[in-house]
């Protein structure tokens, strides 16, 4: 196997790579001739890194180039750009604060690495979701909209005030009073204090107002000691049921419905008051107020599901009718600048408003046009241009969450960085993949170090150097396979560099449909009165260009249908403690076994139940928190990092007790349940999905928290396919796999259309649309440029009509 990892000597103990040694062109020297000792500093250097499957991987990474990081899903790209380097930066730059700091930042552990050196400054662009603060925009996470505010406050008729009048997260205050002067003659002055903000007060600037339906909360025929209060987390005999039993404005042993109008006041509405309960001090409010506060005002979407389940079902969300949905107060909406208001510019596309600050020409804010207009042209250039600045930050997904995030740094002054990106090209048509790439040059062209781990060829392609990480996935990757060009990988043999050329064809013939799904009149966001048929019984592939009505169509008219499963982009949520077979469901059947074998309780197999270790509480290792200094997770000594009891692993089902069986990978397991003493056919289904997805690799006791991307997406996918329903709609399914494992999915979905279902996907890959029974290509644009289904039929079709952008590019793909 051709490898530049192989090529490494040791001197002494310092590991020298052949970035070192090699003598390349100006446009790729990565150790410039140098009269200082400084511009020696050219390298990133990593020893013996062992964060999560890594195996003592050591790599030199050239700086101010554009490094991809390559291989299967869960081979350790994630652990080591991520979870290695760019941890130790962040933690580095965190212990450059004061120790007061220090204790509002979160406690950063030292990765798993010998050495690190040569590190940056690391701005990480990862696909986390943007927070679940309801009052978070688009135009509040970045500076788009600070910058709107200002324009207003100056050029806004009629004058309202500072840029603080236009803040919807901001209320107006305003206090007076006297304060004692000592100069001269101490004497009292009166003063008084006002703050001008911009929040609507009737819905405090979230743009919608609640309904809650009482009978949700509790039932009225029964007594707080009954149990009758509904609300999730108010369990008889918890905290907040005693907040309410023991607080003394209500009798507990009185059903609800025959409360006086004082008592049901007290209860329900009283306003917030510190007081002692149950020998506590704590604060008292009313049941309303305080469900307000600790569920109402958060993004639904970052809820357990309990919760989010809770909150749908008591609550009733209308669009605020004093604001009308802007969350601004009637002055800030009244000031306008040739004719439009904030609320009216927030709420335009950003390419539209792009062109309205351009057309703006006023020279005493000419530098603050100039700033906007740019930071609006990035959204555009990075394929964000339909997005609105009041867009829900918590509505974004991964992909666009991600390039909302770059956004602030393409006008960022800032060099020989290290910025670190997570497969910025998820969501992205192949049109825009083209502009990403030409971002990602601009940031390295500026100076910078750029990491991206990336599965996309055209990505790929641009490289500057390439680090591929195998041979195969989990316990079997964590090596660096190859280290080079991408004219390297290409002849290396790995099975990145086998793959990366891939091509796919079209299939001889398509499925007949078995029926049709209809669609008419479609108005969803952008959608302009869509009329469109989908086929059943077949593999039916929604594409088009970011942001043209793919997710509006499918989600808004087909995933609310009856008999319809969806597996969305919703990132799995999970701690330590959670694991593949806690997820799946199948840690209840292998318990139930077990409880049956030995004839005791279930709940003894439960690390987070009765049988978890007593010293480490099941958790498997023993945090020591150092003050000061980052806190330590060392596994727990008397467990070994099983998280049982021991009394608990001397019961054994086949030969096997829990901690055993929770370290079996997949494929060990799915035989050790199908058949002998420990057959037990629940298990054995869920089992044999995980291996149909891929993941035969993965332990069944690794925790959620350590799952790479690509993982936790099939993870997912295998969960829901045990779900009733004859339609599967599944939403970019090849989100972080690698362009061997698309394959592997490729074959899942036939599988699956051949059991009988109707399989459609919401997908950009190229190699999913050419395996298509028929493609719906939505467009042609994004925002009010998109909406419209620009093309139905089969992939053969789409390819010889070349009549839009999807078949221009998937002509291009199959080599046609």
């Amino acid at each position: 196997m051709a490898s530049l990892a192989a090529g490494r000597v040791s001197a002494g103990g310092i590991w020298i790579s052949d970035w070192d040694r090699m003598n390349m062109d100006a446009t790729t020297d990565v150790r410039p001739g140098a009269s200082h000792a400084a511009d020696s500093h050219d390298l990133i250097r990593v020893h013996g890194a062992r964060e999560n499957n890594l195996r003592d991987v050591s790599i030199a990474i050239p700086k101010r180039r554009l490094t991809a990081f390559t291989g299967v899903s869960g081979s350790g790209k994630s652990s080591l750009v991520f979870g290695t380097i760019a941890a130790e930066s962040q933690r580095l730059i965190n212990e450059t604060y004061s120790t007061f700091v220090q204790g509002f930042m979160p406690t950063l552990a030292r990765p798993d690495v010998d050495v690190l050196d040569g590190l940056t400054t690391a701005i990480i662009v990862d696909q986390e979701r943007m927070g679940s603060n309801v009052r978070s925009t688009v135009g509040t996470a970045t500076d788009a909209n600070a910058m709107l505010r200002i324009l207003f406050s100056r050029l806004g008729q009629p004058h309202i005030g500072p840029p603080s009048a236009f803040a919807f997260n901001l209320a107006t205050v305003r206090a007076s009073g006297a304060i004692r002067v000592e100069r001269g003659t101490a004497r009292a002055v009166k003063k008084t204090f006002t703050r001008l903000g911009g929040m609507c007060p009737r819905c405090e600037g979230i743009g919608s107002v609640t309904d809650i339906d009482l009978a949700q909360l509790y039932d009225d025929t029964k007594s707080l000691a009954q149990g009758a209060l509904t609300v999730p987390g108010y369990t008889l005999g918890g905290w907040n049921y005693r907040l309410y039993s023991a607080s003394g404005f209500v009798d507990p042993d009185k059903p609800i419905r025959d409360y006086t109008e004082r008592e049901r006041h007290d209860f329900l509405y009283h306003e917030p008051v510190r007081m002692k309960i149950a020998g506590i001090n704590m604060t008292y409010e009313g049941l309303i107020p305080r469900i307000t506060k600790s569920m109402l005002a958060k993004d639904t979407e970052a809820m357990q599901p309990h919760v989010r389940a809770f909150v749908e079902r008591a609550v009733t969300f209308t669009i605020c009718p004093e604001c009308a949905g802007t969350r601004l107060s009637e002055a800030a909406r009244s000031a306008r600048i040739a004719g439009l208001g904030i609320a009216d510019a927030c709420a335009m596309q950003i390419s539209d408003l792009a062109g309205w600050v351009r057309a703006l020409d006023e020279p005493s804010v000419a530098p603050l046009l100039a700033a906007l207009g740019g930071a609006l042209d990035s959204f555009t250039e990075i394929g964000l241009g339909y997005l609105s600045l009041d867009r829900p930050s918590g509505t974004l997904s991964g992909g666009e969450a991600q390039r909302v995030k770059m956004v602030r740094q393409l006008g960022s002054s800032l060099t020989d960085v290290t910025y670190v990106f997570d497969e910025p090209t998820i969501g992205l048509h192949p049109h825009d993949i083209a502009r990403m790439n030409d971002l990602l040059l601009r940031l390295r062209d500026k100076g910078n170090t750029v990491l991206v781990v990336e599965h996309k060829p055209e990505t790929i392609a641009i490289a500057d150097h390439v680090v591929d990480l195998g041979p195969g996935a989990g316990a079997d990757g964590g090596q660096v396979v190859f280290e080079g060009t991408v004219d390297g990988l290409r002849g290396s043999g790995t099975l990145t560099g086998q793959h990366l050329d891939d091509r796919a064809r079209l299939k001889p013939s398509v499925r007949a449909p078995s029926g049709k799904l209809e669609i008419r009149g479609a108005r969803t966001h952008n959608l302009r009165d869509v009329d469109v048929d989908i086929p059943l019984g077949v593999l039916v592939v929604v594409t088009g260009v970011a942001g043209s009505g793919k997710s509006s169509l499918i989600d808004g008219s087909v995933s609310i249908r009856d008999d319809v499963v969806s597996v969305d982009q919703s990132p799995i949520r999970g701690s330590r403690r959670s694991n593949p077979a806690t997820y799946t469901g199948l840690l209840d059947p292998i318990r139930k076994a077990f409880a049956k074998a030995n004839g005791v309780q279930p709940g003894l197999f439960s690390a987070n139940s009765e049988g978890a270790c007593p010293t480490c509480n099941g958790a498997g290792v023993v945090y020591t928190d150092l003050a000061v200094m980052a806190g330590v997770a060392m596994t727990c000594e008397d467990c070994e990092g099983k998280r049982f009891d021991a009394s608990v692993l001397m019961h054994r089902l086949g030969g096997r007790d829990i901690a055993e069986v929770l370290a079996m990978p997949v494929s060990e397991a799915l035989e050790f349940f199908g058949a002998g003493e420990a057959r037990i056919p629940a298990a054995h289904a869920i089992l044999a999905r995980l291996a149909d997805v891929g993941l035969g690799y993965l332990a069944l006791g690794q925790p959620l928290t350590t799952l790479s991307g690509g993982e936790r997406q099939r993870l997912k996918l295998a969960a829901r396919m045990a779900d009733k329903g004859s339609v599967l709609v599944l939403d970019e399914p090849t989100s972080g796999l690698h362009l061997a494992d698309v394959a592997q999915l490729l074959g899942l979905l036939d599988r699956l259309v051949d059991a009988g279902k109707s399989v459609i996907v919401i997908e950009h890959h190229q190699a999913v649309m050419a395996h298509a029974d028929w493609i719906i290509d939505l467009g042609p644009g994004a925002g009010h440029d998109g909406g419209l289904v620009v093309f139905e039929g089969r992939p053969a079709d789409l390819i010889a009509a070349r009549s839009t952008l999807t078949g221009e590019h998937l002509a291009a793909y199959v080599g046609t």
